[in-house]
Formats: structure tokens, C-alpha cells, sequence
């Protein structure tokens, strides 16, 4: 006993004379009161905020992907992955028991520390040993990986709520490009019916005398190139529908989607900036996390310059043949203590902590990024939502106008008192009024959705577990 006190307090001694490196690591830098956010907070966003568009079919869709997408269960196998290396961490605090056994044929020297008659001659040798040892955790190295681990659990954690975002997010993209397309097929289907209806005036004309044959054919090529506009329409909106049964982790047997019918006015969105954008997103709570688990890492590589101190035991039985091996003469035992402290290394912890310091600047760079990129989303988003609803104002009199014009135009070509190319502009200018207005409506929407992304997608933060991401002094 007095051997082992003497072992723990030598090692304590020379810890109290490690000297580590100091390596600072940069600090934080951007925070919400220097990004100019809103000093108001935006309205939270419900957990399953599509269900406000008011599609039941939308509704099934995302759930599907929510339960069947190969993306979100590989970020689920990444949060399994990192709990049990969290788990593992804390079993090394414990103390581990092991046994092992062998029984070899061996010739033992008769030069060496057995003599004759066994040294010389061939016998069985065995053992059989169980062993205990535990770390005591004195600097806390143990602790430092329990951390580190818990963590990166964390940051995983995160990743795997944001993928599951991002996914109701996509799909909720995707059913609106699926609504845009129908909306542009329905243009393409009015154009082509528009030109028959000229097609058939002209033909009533030419036949009367009034209008010449070229006409005729001019309004045939005109009615041929608006159906090949409506066969890429329906391209289109096939492969809007082919995106979404990818997105759900299906195939050809999931292409019989319906008509999407969304109220893309009930979501509910804010006109500023909010000022708790920064504690509102899944990937910058992740880089938090990241940050804490890379300055655990530097925790760990710093207290590596500290004594590793075990304490050991054993007790077995060791014999030459097998019968005398499970006698009471074979029993062995032992215990004590064990000290490692790294004396030269030729600067390899020196470079472990310049690396873990590396790793921890590269953590809050992408941190700073992560926001900056936030900031810029939710921004942008909001530019375009508001260009786009000033665009959809004068689109309306833009589309008041242009079917006021066919009309008269129609009109006045029927009655004889204007050429057919009048007709023509005027009906491509419809047309094309009609196209912009169908996808001002889808693109309103969707940047509505990539606004409630840009603010989180529904994520609700929670209280850490760990110590602050914020604080990364050694």
C-alpha cells in the first residue's frame, strides 16, 4: 500500500511540472447583435408548417419521405454511429476486466531460468489469467473524450434534424415546381386552343376570298409550334412528378400524383430579419456543437503532456503440463499501480496540439460561414419574395390588358377591320401574360418556402447539454 501512494503521489509531482504549449484558438467572431437583425423575433414556425398549404396530398408526400428517404436514413445511421462512440468514451471510465487463457507445447531452454530436468525437454505450458485495470482520470483526460464525443453526438443530432428539413423543405419545392408545371401546361393548352380558333377564322376567311392562302398556312405553323409547346409542357410536369418520387425514396410505382391545390398565402412570414434567426437553424446549432467537440479535442491533446496513472490487478494459474495447471500450487495474483508520463517525443504533442488547435479555428470559421450564409438566405429570400409580389401587381394589369387587346383585335379581324397579324401579336401577347402570371404564382411560393427554410424549417432549439460552443479558451 505504501508502494502504490508512492507511485500516485510521484505522478502528481511531475504533473505539477508539465509545462503545455499555449496555442490560443480564435474566438467566435459574428454574433446576432453585429449582423443587423431585427430586434423583433419573426412568428415560430410549426414543426409540420406545410400542412398550412391546405394539401392533404402534400401532407402524405412528405411523410412518405420523412419515413422512406435513404438521405435522412443515412444521417440517422450517422447519429447511431456517433452515440456509440459516446458510449464507448464513457465505458473507458470504468474499470475493464478481461481474461485470457493458452496452452502451448513448448520446448523450454535448459540455459535459462528453468532447470533440469523440465529445462531442455518439451512440455505443455499454460495460463490462465484474469485481469482488472482502471484509469484514474486525475486530469480529466477521460472526461475531455467523454465530452468531445457527446458533442459530436450532438452535432450529429442536429445534422440529422436539418437533413429532416431540408427533406420536407425539397419536397415541398418540388410539389410546387410539380403545381407550376400544371399551370404552364394549362397555358399550353389554352394557346393551342386559341390557335385553332384562329386557325379556323382564317380558314372561314380565306375560303370567303378575304384573306390570302399564306395566312392560312401561317396560322397552321403557328397552331403546329403551340402543340409543341404543349408536349414539353407535359415533359415538364412528368419530370416534376419523377423528382418527388425520388425525393420520397420510391419509383415509377408513386408517378400517379394528382393535381397539386396549395393556399400558398397561409404561411405566416415575417418582413424583417429576425433578431434569434442565428438560434433558429439546425446547421448553426450543429456548428456550435462542432465548435465544442473540436475544443475537447484540444483539451485532449493538451492533457496528453500529463502522467497516465492505472491501477492493475491480476489472478490466475500458470503451470508446466495440464494436470498440475488447476491445482492450488498454479495460483498466482497480484496488484499495484502503473505510471506513463511522455519524457521526449521528438515534438509529436506539440504537433498533436498545434493540430487540434488547426482543427478548432477551422470549426469556428465554418461556424462564421454557416451564419454568414444564413444571414444571406434569409435575406435574399425576403428580396424576393417582396420583387416578386411588386411583379405580380403589375402582371395583373399586364394580364387585364393583353386579353382586352385579343379580344378587340379578334374582334375587328372578324369583322374585316384589321390585317391577321394584328390578332397574332395580340395572342402571343396573352399567351405569354398568361405564362408569366402562372409562374410568378409558383416561383411566390416557393420563395415563400425557401424563406420558413432560410428561418429554420420548424426547428425548435433546445438548452445544450454541453458547456458553451462560445467558450474556447484552453
Amino acid at each position: 500500500m505504501k508502494k502504490l501512494l508512492a507511485v500516485l503521489l510521484v505522478g502528481t509531482a511531475l504533473a505539477g511540472c508539465v509545462s503545455t504549449p499555449s496555442t490560443a484558438p480564435r474566438e467566435v467572431t459574428l454574433k446576432p447583435q453585429a449582423l443587423g437583425l431585427s430586434t423583433a423575433p419573426a412568428p415560430q414556425v410549426a414543426d409540420r408548417w406545410w400542412t398550412a398549404f391546405g394539401d392533404p396530398q402534400l401532407d402524405t408526400l412528405v411523410d412518405k419521405a420523412l419515413a422512406g428517404s435513404p438521405t435522412l436514413a443515412a444521417a440517422m445511421a450517422r447519429v447511431r454511429a456517433a452515440q456509440s462512440d459516446l458510449s464507448a468514451s464513457r465505458a473507458a471510465t470504468w474499470p475493464q476486466a478481461t481474461f485470457d487463457g493458452n496452452v502451448v507445447r513448448e520446448r523450454l531452454s535448459k540455459n535459462y531460468i528453468i532447470p533440469p530436468p523440465f529445462g531442455g525437454s518439451t512440455q505443455w505450458v499454460g495460463t490462465l489469467q484474469a485481469n482488472l485495470s482502471w484509469s484514474l482520470d486525475f486530469f480529466g483526460k477521460q472526461q475531455a473524450q467523454v465530452d468531445r464525443a457527446k458533442a459530436t453526438a450532438h452535432a450529429a443530432e442536429l445534422d440529422a434534424t436539418a437533413a429532416r428539413l431540408l427533406l420536407a423543405g425539397s419536397v415541398t419545392q418540388a410539389y410546387i415546381a410539380l403545381d407550376r408545371a400544371c399551370l404552364l401546361l394549362d397555358v399550353a393548352q389554352e394557346a393551342v386552343t386559341r390557335q385553332q380558333s384562329v386557325l379556323a377564322l382564317t380558314a372561314g376567311r380565306v375560303k370567303a376570298g378575304l384573306d390570302a392562302t399564306q395566312s392560312l398556312e401561317q396560322s397552321r405553323a403557328l397552331l403546329a409550334t403551340a402543340r409543341e409547346e404543349l408536349i414539353r409542357a407535359q415533359s415538364v410536369r412528368e419530370l416534376a412528378v419523377h423528382q418527388i418520387a425520388l425525393l420520397i425514396g420510391r419509383g415509377a410505382d408513386a408517378y400517379n400524383i394528382a393535381r397539386p391545390h396549395l393556399d400558398t398565402a397561409a404561411l405566416e412570414l415575417p418582413a424583417a430579419l429576425p433578431a434569434d434567426l442565428l438560434a433558429r437553424r439546425a446547421d448553426i446549432a450543429a456548428a456550435q456543437a462542432r465548435i465544442e467537440a473540436a475544443a475537447q479535442g484540444r483539451e485532449i491533446a493538451r492533457k496528453a503532456y500529463y502522467p497516465d496513472i492505472n491501477l492493475i490487478a491480476l489472478v490466475g494459474t500458470a503451470a508446466l503440463g495440464l494436470g498440475p495447471l488447476f491445482s492450488a500450487g498454479a495460483l498466482q495474483y497480484g496488484a499495484g499501480a502503473a505510471i506513463h508520463l511522455p519524457i521526449f517525443d521528438a515534438g509529436k504533442l506539440d504537433a498533436e496540439l498545434a493540430r487540434s488547435t488547426a482543427g478548432l479555428d477551422e470549426s469556428v470559421a465554418d461556424y462564421n460561414q454557416t451564419v454568414l450564409t444564413a444571414v444571406k438566405q434569409t435575406a435574399d429570400a425576403l428580396t424576393e419574395i417582396r420583387t416578386l409580389e411588386d411583379q405580380t401587381a403589375e402582371q395583373r394589369t399586364a394580364l387585364a390588358a393583353a386579353q382586352s387587346s385579343f379580344n378587340l383585335a379578334a374582334q375587328r379581324y372578324r369583322s374585316g377591320l384589321s390585317p391577321q397579324l394584328n390578332v397574332l401579336d395580340a395572342q402571343n401577347l396573352l399567351i405569354d401574360a398568361r405564362r408569366q402570371s402562372a409562374a410568378l404564382t409558383a416561383d411566390t411560393a416557393s420563395a415563400r418556402v425557401s424563406l420558413l427554410m432560410a428561418l429554420g424549417g420548424g426547428f425548435t432549439p433546445e438548452q445544450p447539454s454541453t458547456a458553451s460552443a462560445e467558450d474556447t479558451s484552453p
